[in-house]
């Protein structure tokens, strides 16, 4: 056999043969046949013909199509949603079956096969197989951290939605719950966006806030701090009273320009 493909009739054989690879593999992979057709309507991905390429790659040693195989594959499978659990059975099942022709042919076949040619093809297979996996694994992942990336900077950007009313003057309504997660981001947002917008009267609206703890209300704090440094002037509207008998308790005060006014439509009025 040469260095790297596989016996040219084992190739033969399973290529002759790909009905019965079909029928044996459905069989090897039980519980995976009820979902064959839904996940070509959900992802137009074709289990069966890509198996066939699978084989066709491994036994061809198409290293180079291989690995692009794997990471299209991977890419598909997240983007569908589509278990890594579900994915393994596959490949197992792929595997088994291509190597019960395997076995199938070297039992008709004796004299083409050494003990020697038989661990070095099993060296061969398995690698590739095993290659396959790590490349799909790699490219679904990173999917799925790019996924990730980008779903935060929606909510980074839904959670602080700065909204220009005049050509110097925004307003950023606060709603929900504020942790000091998102009032670290709410920092870094506010300072980027007052340099970019050229922001000089930042109405911060806290009336969709019901509670904050200690630490939220500092970080609140010095982000009016940093809007002064950077020449702008924050407005705070709508603090609830437990907000705000919760900061006479602890004895905590805004920055002494701060402005506070009871509702958005009298900043608004005073703004506009």
């Amino acid at each position: 056999m040469s260095s790297n493909h596989v016996n040219p009739k084992v190739k033969k054989f399973i290529v002759d043969n790909r009905d019965n690879f079909e029928r044996e593999l459905l069989i090897q992979a039980v519980t995976v046949n009820d979902r064959i057709e839904e996940i070509l309507r959900i992802g137009n991905i074709d289990l069966i013909d890509n198996a066939h390429k699978l084989v066709a790659f491994v036994i061809e040693a198409k290293e180079d199509e291989l690995k692009s195989f794997a990471k299209r594959e991977g890419i598909a499978w997240a983007k569908h949603s589509l278990t890594l659990a579900f994915k393994l059975e596959w490949v197992s099942a792929i595997r088994r079956t291509l190597w019960d022709f395997i076995e199938e042919y070297i039992q008709v076949n004796t004299d083409d096969f050494t003990l020697k040619d038989f661990f070095v093809l099993e060296k061969k297979i398995n690698s590739r197989l095993d290659h396959f996996l790590n490349a799909f694994f790699i490219s679904y992942s990173s999917y799925k951290d790019q996924e990730i990336i980008a779903q935060k900077n929606i909510v980074q950007n839904l959670s602080v939605p700065i909204i220009p009313i005049t050509r110097t003057t925004s307003i950023l309504p606060l709603i929900g719950m504020l942790d000091y997660y998102r009032t670290t981001v709410i920092q870094e947002k506010v300072l980027t966006e007052i340099s970019r917008l050229h922001i000089q009267t930042l109405i911060l609206d806290l009336s969709g806030i019901e509670d904050m703890e200690h630490e939220v209300i500092d970080n609140l704090s010095r982000v009016i701090e940093g809007t002064k440094l950077m020449g702008c002037q924050t407005v705070i509207t709508g603090l609830r009273p437990d907000v705000v008998r919760k900061m006479a308790t602890l004895g905590i005060r805004f920055e002494g320009e701060t402005k506070t006014l009871g509702t958005l439509q009298r900043a608004l009025q005073s703004y506009l």
